[in-house]
């Protein structure tokens, strides 16, 4: 494998700067560099990625370091972080694609026997996370495209089902459809439970079905993650609504709760020390924002509310577009979290 791996890592860094033009699409060249927020294809300048120079080695093509998070790699870890990759063979597969080479000849291994697992539980969240696939280029894109989300920044914790099993009732018989699913992580980034959203065939809307959106596994006090948190966090209740945000702050990190009741009982990171909580326009969800204030301030962290304009934020990004909502929201930040999260970003794709 770590030869497989270095021969990929060789002949990407050959054609370097279409790798990153690829996979780093929201940067550009600078000189001999391109530059980028980050590995996960994030807006920004911090990260910079060699085109070119000897193959191994002090300075070699393809080698990137990012001066913000001190991260660095090659073009394979680019692949696997701006696509969300886990396992190795992904990465290799999709390097192979990207490459025009023909994919590794499979190991005959003997099939895993695997133990049933509880339904609904924790496990079984975890298990149906790992058969999911990667969202790009499936109807999950498609899907989010359709909401106004064009792109999505750290898509880890969301994957793609081609057939998810759905069942209206214990009476009735199980239907498949497409599906976006999302891991369910707690503090620790460990995955606790997973939120199923059924999709129409073609990706455009919702499935057919009575209640297209589920969770299962563990799920009080846990979210669907996208960045990792520190200083600062917005939160909310729906995926959406979060992705949403995130295409106007693509570099504030986020939680989505899933419920109202959920967003109320959401565990904090110590490392806080200021919250936005992303209010949906109902009863719930003001009773929401009052419950998390209440303990976010009571841990000595600042809490922000954010109100949309209309009923939430994926409607406004819908109905009123990104400038909009990027205006919206500059009046509702913290000053030093306007140029942190806002101005950079919006230079750095300039």
């Amino acid at each position: 494998m770590a030869r497989d791996a270095s021969e990929l890592a060789r002949r990407l860094a050959r054609d370097a700067e279409a790798v990153c033009r690829h996979y780093l699409s929201n940067g550009r060249r600078q000189g001999r560099y391109w530059t980028v927020g980050d590995v996960r294809n994030t807006p920004g300048r911090s990260m910079f990625v060699r085109l070119s120079g000897p193959e191994s080695g002090p300075g070699a093509a393809g080698h990137w370091t990012d001066a913000a998070s001190a991260e660095y790699g090659d073009l394979l870890d680019v692949i696997r972080e701006s696509c969300g990759f886990i396992d190795f063979r992904d990465v290799a597969d999709e390097a192979r694609r990207f490459l025009s080479l023909p994919r590794a000849e499979p190991r005959h291994t003997p099939k895993p026997v695997r133990t049933p697992v509880p339904a609904g539980s924790p496990e079984a969240a975890q298990r149906l996370f790992a058969l999911s696939q990667p969202i790009r280029r499936t109807l999950v894109e498609t899907y989010l495209c359709d909401r106004g989300i064009k792109a999505v920044h750290d898509a880890g914790a969301l994957r793609f089902h081609p057939r998810c099993y759905y069942r209206p009732d214990d009476s009735s018989p199980t239907e498949t459809w497409p599906a976006m699913i999302a891991a369910v992580t707690d503090l620790a980034d460990r995955i606790t439970g997973a939120h199923r959203t059924w999709l129409a065939p073609d990706g455009f809307g919702k499935a057919p079905v009575d209640t297209p959106r589920r969770a299962m596994g563990g799920l009080l006090g846990h979210a669907v993650r996208f960045g990792a948190a520190d200083d600062v966090l917005a939160v909310g209740e729906g995926i959406e609504t979060m992705l949403s945000l995130r295409c106007a702050l693509p570099a504030m990190p986020m939680a989505a709760a899933l419920s109202a009741n959920h967003l109320a009982a959401l565990l904090l990171p110590l490392t806080l020390r200021r919250l936005y909580i992303a209010r949906d326009a109902d009863p719930a969800g003001d009773a929401a924002v009052t419950v998390l204030t209440g303990r976010a301030e009571a841990a000595d962290i600042e809490a922000v509310a954010l109100s949309p304009r209309l009923g939430d934020f994926n409607e406004d990004l819908r109905a009123l577009g990104i400038d909009a909502l990027r205006a919206a929201l500059r009046i509702q930040l913290a000053p030093q979290d306007v140029v942190r999260f806002m101005l950079e970003a919006t230079a750095g794709t300039a």
